[in-house]
């Protein structure tokens, strides 16, 4: 695989920031022998016909693809995998199939990786079967929970199964389907994914759904293994706006990315982008903050017709810094201002801490936004309604976009080969390239979609001409087993009982059938051994702390323990246990059930002023309290993670009734940070609640709590139903949002 012949090693891990150099105006100037040219609109010859087709279709009825009627039929045979591109009709698929269960008087259940693909569901499900039929639940959302048709995230479904098990009940639904499936494959989260398809029910059908699965007949085949039900393979590989990948000159000129002479290594550059990335000291892009010149690169998309786009940033502090370089277009066209004006507006109306938005100035006056996990959700809605809605010329965003939200572009912009992992940078795999060209071109309004290549220090161009005709990567395994885990499944199994199940898992599938390949096989030793081990070590671990007996059944103490479906279940638990909960005191409960939720570090330097006495009091007894279990922990391999000061300093504020902005303060992190803290500190607190019949005086403090969390801006004002305060044990940890 080339590289880029200006230095630029794939997976090479780089700092976030850039010096400051150039000019955001697209304007020429020299820098040692490198000329950075000024940026004239202009495209090869050879873009004629393909920009020719630039426009919308005309309208037809709609007649679905033989693909989607194939599945639709296929779900009343057994289970289904349906892997095919972005926008081309899944959901569909879904509609139709649980049509016919509700025709039957039948119920089903719709999980969803993300809480606001979630919610978009619940509008669109509500408008095709009535809101009478549909329901919804996520972490912080319980609305209809009888209806035939529920929407909600994974981990709840999986925590439906948990329950179900432990009570010898069946679950109730009659048809499940699993959108954006390849999260099976998610480092963090397709644990929940694996758990639920090992859990649910054989007589249940199960309808998978996802734009990118390389390795749909493993899938199959371990499913059909599994569930003694065959499960059948959907694919469709057209597009339904088929993707057009475009090259950027820093002069401003439009290039064809690849070479339409394909060869069996696949598309290569195009002769004259070869030519340019092959120059030593090639022009180049120089603008404010290490940015291209976005205003100028936004003019030629402007002059060929190629907006709306979105731009894929690498980090949240780009997305914010480029829309200083868009100029105010709208200034020029005082109707089309006024009209997302009174839009935005009318947006904001029922969100009035965002009235004073600070980007909402820039959206006024070049119709562009910024969109990441740093902003709080309602935000976030607001920009996708905007742009959904034709109202944006572009949005500046990190690949959480790519993520399954409803953002469709006519082009896309990529600035980068690489993505950061959380730890290092490394190349774009074909999964995630397709995942967010999967965003260029809107079905129904545009004949074709693009993909816009910007020449960088670290944009490898061979790798993209690679990706651009490389099918999605295969899914894998990330089971492993937690504490949670171990819990859950001795309320209901036995050790053995549970290695049964641990035994089904797609990991020990892969394992065999690679073994069977190489046609041998290791003495003694079974593939997938090691789950079983783990699930061991857990479980010894478990028994030397109370919560399981000798001969393997939970304790009182482990009964109760396995209704915490949190990310630190010991710890809470020994608070619990130790009396370290407040039971009049919801505010500071809240602060020190926070530290809890933390799944990453982050460094915040903590005003003592922000302590109060009580606080430290009783974050030092918790913290003293805890330690001897911290340290069995660390030496058993289970160590915990530290619990910092800022977290509950600033839960605490918040608690109290603090201003979103001293929160904020408090915290030193960024909005949308901050609400997810929230937001899983309401659940932690949420799952406590559901301990009323062990700890009733700690349950009954953990509703009030969770109540003086959740308000505004973290949620809107009408957005929280009571039910989320009445600790019931259906909901479950949602898992992160994004």
């Amino acid at each position: 695989m080339g590289n880029d012949r200006r230095g630029y090693r794939p997976g090479r891990p780089r700092s976030e920031g850039r010096k400051k150099n150039g000019r955001a105006d697209g304007q020429g100037e020299r820098r040692g022998d490198r000329v950075t040219p000024r940026m004239v609109p202009g495209a090869d010859k050879r873009l004629a016909n393909i920009f020719a087709r630039i426009g919308q279709p005309a309208p037809r009825p709609f007649v679905p693809d033989p693909f989607q009627v194939r599945a639709v039929g296929l779900v009343e045979e057994g289970d289904v995998l349906v892997t095919a591109p972005t926008g081309s009709g899944k959901t569909w698929i879904a509609e139709a199939a649980i049509a016919r269960v509700l025709a039957r008087g039948g119920r089903s259940w719709y999980a969803c990786p993300l809480k606001a693909l979630s919610n978009s569901k619940l509008q669109e499900f509500s408008r095709r079967f009535g809101p009478e039929n549909v329901g919804i639940l996520t972490g912080d959302r319980k609305e209809n929970a009888d209806a035939p048709v529920i929407v909600g995230t994974t981990e709840i479904l999986r925590n439906q199964m948990y329950d179900c098990m432990r009570l010898g009940e069946d679950l109730n639904a009659d048809f499940v389907v699993l959108d954006e499936a390849h999260f099976l494959g998610d480092p963090d989260r397709g644990v929940v994914w694996e758990e639920t398809m090992i859990y649910l029910p054989s007589r249940v059908p199960l309808l998978l759904l996802s734009a990118t699965v390389g390795n749909a007949g493993e899938i199959s085949d371990w499913l059909s293994s599994i569930r003694s039900r065959p499960c059948h393979v959907v694919e469709e590989h057209r597009r339904p706006v088929p993707l057009f990948p475009l090259f950027l000159r820093p002069d401003g000129t439009l290039l064809p990315l690849v070479s339409k002479k394909g060869t069996k290594r696949g598309e290569p550059l195009d002769r004259k982008v070869a030519e340019y990335a092959k120059k030593r000291r090639a022009p180049a892009f120089r603008g404010r903050e290490g940015l291209p010149p976005f205003g100028a690169v936004l003019e030629v998309l402007r002059v060929h017709n190629l907006l709306p786009a979105i731009f894929f940033l690498k980090s949240r502090a780009d997305c914010d810094n480029s829309l200083g370089l868009c100029p105010y277009v709208l200034d020029q066209d005082p109707p089309r201002q006024e009209k997302v004006r009174a839009r935005l507006s009318e947006l904001l109306a029922r969100e009035p801490y965002l009235a004073g938005h600070k980007q909402r100035a820039r959206i006024e006056r070049s119709a562009v936004a910024a969109h990441h996990s740093g902003q709080l959700p309602a935000w976030k809605l607001v920009v996708e309604s905007l742009m959904r809605e034709g109202l944006l010329d572009a949005v500046f965003a990190t690949s959480t976009v790519a993520a399954g939200v409803n953002f469709p572009a006519r082009c896309i912009v990529l600035t980068n080969s690489d993505r950061f992992n959380g730890v290092e940078f490394l190349p774009l795999s074909s999964t995630e390239y397709h995942q967010m060209t999967g965003r260029a071109g809107r079905r129904g309004m545009d004949r074709v979609g693009f993909a816009l290549v910007l020449p960088g220090r670290y944009m490898d161009l061979e790798l993209i001409a690679l990706l651009n005709s490389s099918g999605p990567s295969s899914v894998l395994s990330q089971i492993r087993v937690n504490f949670s885990m171990v819990l859950n499944l001795l309320l209901s199994h036995t050790p053995e009982d549970a290695r049964v199940l641990l035994e089904r898992c797609f990991a020990r599938y892969l394992a065999l059938a690679r073994e069977e390949e190489r046609g041998r096989r290791r003495a003694g030793k079974s593939p997938g051994d090691w789950l079983w081990r783990d699930f061991q070590r857990h479980l010894d671990f478990l028994k030397a702390e109370g919560f399981v007996d000798a001969s393997g059944k939970l304790t009182e103490d482990g009964e109760w323990a396995a209704m915490l479906r949190v990310d630190q279940p010991l710890l809470i638990a020994e608070c619990l246990r130790r009396g370290l909960f407040p039971e009049k005191d919801p505010a500071l409960l809240a602060a020190l059930v926070s530290p809890f939720v933390l799944d990453k570090e982050h460094d915040a330097r903590l005003d003592p002023d922000h302590l109060p006495r009580r606080l430290l009091t009783a974050g030092g007894k918790m913290v003293r309290a805890l330690t001897p279990l911290a340290r069995r922990m660390q030496a058993a391999g289970f160590g915990p993670r530290p619990l910092p000061l800022w977290a509950p300093a600033t839960l605490f504020a918040w608690a109290n009734g603090a201003p979103w902005e001293t929160a904020c303060r408090v915290a030193g992190m960024a909005e949308g940070d901050l609400a997810m803290l929230v937001l899983r500190t309401a659940e932690n607190l949420r799952q406590i609640a559901a301990l009323a019949d062990v700890f009733p005086g700690v349950a009954g403090c953990a509703r009030e709590a969770a109540q003086l969390l959740i308000r505004p801006p973290v949620t809107p004002d009408d957005s929280v139903p009571e039910e989320f305060l009445e600790g019931e044990t259906d909901a479950g940890d949602a898992g992160p949002e994004e």
